[in-house]
């Protein structure tokens, strides 16, 4: 979201400017979060590899905790304290849009390592979002 000194200061300069709206989020991150929401009514424990700086990564464990669900966020897999799988018996992981897929593959190693037998992997909803080159960069 743009800082709102910033957006005042392009309104001095350009009258007709429009904002983004305050709803307005990517689709990557409005698929995760719709996912993270199926994930949550499925699991009772939710866990979300991301910074915790990072605002997406942040708004997917709002959306489990939003729904009466435990979740914590992690950097890396060496933050998952087996305290939290006590008593669990269904436990997501997921995302941030900009989280490496190698740390989610090493989240779920950690979980196999601390005993979880079972995993099922979803693949969450399809993005067939392409964004050609402008024109004068092609070529």
């Amino acid at each position: 979201m743009m800082p709102q000194g910033l957006f005042r200061s392009l309104q001095e300069r350009f009258p007709l400017i429009q904002g983004p709206k305050k709803d307005d989020i990517c689709y990557a991150t409005q698929n995760r979060q719709e996912a993270a929401k199926e994930l949550a009514a499925r699991c009772d424990f939710i866990i979300v590899v991301g910074s915790q700086n990072s605002s997406n990564s942040n708004r997917l464990r709002e959306v489990a905790v939003a729904r009466g669900v435990d979740a914590r966020m992690v950097d890396n897999a060496s933050e998952i304290d087996p305290a939290w799988l006590l008593g669990k018996q269904r436990v997501g992981v997921t995302a941030g849009a900009s989280a490496p897929e190698v740390l989610v593959d090493q989240v779920i190693e950690r979980l196999r390592s601390l005993g979880v037998a079972t995993l099922r992997q979803d693949d969450g909803m399809r993005e067939n979002v392409s964004f050609p080159l402008p024109l004068e960069l092609q070529n």
